[in-house]
């Protein structure tokens, strides 16, 4: 159902999308989610393994990038809500879109490139503070990108259900972003050794500096589709024009319109904005429950090439391959995700993604991982990070309902939480490496073991814990439900 021409009053929320509609809006995130896998994944190993940065200098850039997109996060949503109704052709949110698309594409390429400028006794402190511009620029583009992205799910459907489709779709998208990474990397890994100017069985089949164009060439590439894929976003999604929060009655209540009934209701209700978000308990239980399972997400995604490189000690070609069982078991699973959830509900799905995860850790820790075992843990942690994932994402479109003129907010605070977390968690773990300044020792083998233990099963029962708040306490506005009759 399209919404009507911007003259004709604010639309009614359509409850269905048609199936062009759809993956329009799902390739909207396309761009965002090739760069953020090249960044949990590759930036890290990148910059200690290829450019030679210390393991702590590697963490702060990285920890640098997160505080940066999480302190925009709030800071976009509240301005995408505050701005609903002014921009009449596109709507705030693709406005807010595109903003971030061309912040993402002119600053992306420089972090994964050599430093301009820079010469062998250039010290390491001034080549990681060249980054950082490139970084923070490309965070707030991330940022402005994911939130209008993300609060736009409310605003085009209704239904439960097909709020679970919506983000099924765009997570297998999200999925294909990370094929299309690891794909071209394996490709460019394996036509790029021949020439390289270390081809000993040695250093062949490690990372090093020789591997510096591979990396450069895979940010352009990913650039490059990225931007074919959010102008299909814009050609293909239109976004129904809301009205101001100024233009609205003193009851809370929006002007009338064609579609307005002309009986009122009982009971009228004011709008619920973000300074009452702070104040409701579910908003804090959903929170949390979306920062853990980001936290196992990424921080999984951030070390699982060191812990297969160092731990495991394979070639490097399996930095890609690995990652890609992972995005293809993920992939599988996202289109189960809309029967799953209707069938045994929300908690029981997101349980269900939760064991796989606590599985791959206790065969991490318990278990030698060789050979074909390697291929087995992938697919329980892409399954299960798939899972935790769409399911905690459907629970924070669950907790916003009708609420979507606040929904940039509530997504924008909880990707703050889920940005600073990660940044710190990582600076954690890379100060407490114990090689500071060799690229490869033997005690990498048993930290990044432990530390992917950590990071699954450790952070894994953390949300469970969560989860466990909102089975004896449901999610419920109190706010809302209190409020009085006009």
């Amino acid at each position: 159902m399209e919404p009507g021409p911007p003259g004709a009053g604010a639309p009614v929320a359509p409850q269905s999308l048609s199936l062009c509609a759809r993956l329009s809006y799902a390739v909207g995130h396309f761009l965002n989610d090739l760069c953020a896998s090249m960044w949990f994944t590759y930036l890290l190993v990148y910059l200690h393994s290829v450019r030679a940065y210390s393991a702590r200098g590697a963490g702060l850039l990285l920890l640098l990038g997160q505080v940066a997109d999480g302190l925009c996060t709030p800071i976009v949503g509240y301005e995408a809500d505050r701005a609903a109704g002014r921009c009449a052709r596109c709507g705030p949110r693709k406005a807010w879109h595109l903003v971030g698309t061309f912040c993402v594409l002119l600053s992306f390429p420089f972090i994964f490139s050599p430093c301009l400028g820079c010469r062998p006794s250039t010290p390491e402190w001034a080549s990681l503070l060249y980054y950082a511009p490139f970084i923070i620029i490309f965070q707030f583009g991330w940022a402005a990108t994911q939130i209008a992205h993300l609060s736009l799910i409310p605003e085009l459907v209704t239904n439960d259900h097909e709020k679970v489709e919506l983000t099924a779709l765009r997570y297998a998208f999200t999925v294909v972003a990370n094929i299309t990474v690891f794909g071209a990397a394996w490709l460019l890994l394996h036509f790029q050794d021949p020439a390289a100017p270390s081809s000993t069985p040695e250093t062949g089949s490690q990372l090093g500096p020789q591997d510096t164009a591979v990396f450069r060439n895979l940010a352009l590439l990913v650039v490059g589709v990225g931007a074919v894929f959010s102008l299909l976003f814009h050609l293909g999604t239109r976004e129904r024009r809301q009205l101001p929060p100024n233009d609205a009655h003193a009851n809370g209540q929006p002007e009338p319109c064609e579609e307005t009934p002309l009986l009122a209701p009982a009971r009228a209700r004011p709008l619920l904005l973000w300074k009452h978000w702070l104040k409701e308990p579910a908003f804090y239980q959903v929170g949390l429950l979306y920062m853990t399972t980001r936290l196992v997400v990424n921080l999984s995604q951030s070390y699982i090439s060191m812990y297969l490189t160092d731990t495991l000690n394979l070639p490097k070609k399996f930095i890609a391959t690995i990652p890609l069982v992972m995005c293809l078991s993920g992939f599988v699973s996202s289109f189960l995700m809309k029967p799953v959830n209707k069938c045994i509900g929300r908690n029981l799905t997101y349980f269900a993604g939760l064991l796989l995860v606590l599985t791959f850790a206790s065969w991490v820790a318990l278990a030698d991982v060789q050979g074909g075992a390697v291929y087995a843990v992938a697919v329980l942690l892409g399954t299960g990070c798939a899972t935790i994932l769409i399911t905690s994402l459907a629970m924070t479109a669950d907790l916003i309902g009708p609420h979507t003129h606040s929904g940039a907010f509530v997504y924008g605070a909880m990707s703050f939480l889920d940005k600073v977390a990660n940044g710190l968690a990582v600076m954690v773990i890379q100060s407490l490496q114990p090689c500071v300044s060799e690229l490869h020792c033997n005690a990498l083998a048993a930290f990044y073991h432990w530390a992917m233990v950590a990071v699954t099963g450790g952070v894994g029962m953390v949300a469970a814990l969560a989860l466990c708040s909102l089975l004896v306490w449901p999610v419920r506005l109190r706010c809302w439900d209190a409020a009085p009759e006009s």
